[in-house]
């Protein structure tokens, strides 16, 4: 599912135009994004959390030359799952 069909699927529930939708849509995602930017934890619950990592330094392997590098530090994005979707899932 890709954002444009979210924001169709909103559109018919809803009952509202898809270019509305598809701002409402783009406007969850956008803050998401910028919360997640200020290294802020997004909690939806029964859904999950979006949160931030550090990742350290590290050495890594240049798969095709076989040579040793650096592979710098990052701050990486997360998505931890809530029970109640792990539950929905696995079935």
């Amino acid at each position: 599912m890709t954002k444009k069909d979210l924001a169709e699927k909103f559109s018919l529930e809803f009952n509202t135009s898809k270019v509305e939708a598809e701002k409402m849509v783009g406007y969850v995602f956008d803050e998401i994004v910028s919360t997640l930017a200020k290294k802020d934890e997004v909690s939806i619950a029964g859904f999950g959390k979006f949160l931030t990592s550090e990742r350290a330094e590290r050495e890594g392997i240049n798969p095709s030359t076989k040579e040793k590098i650096r592979i710098p530090a990052a701050t990486v994005a997360k998505f931890k799952p809530a029970k109640q979707l792990k539950e929905i899932v696995a079935k």
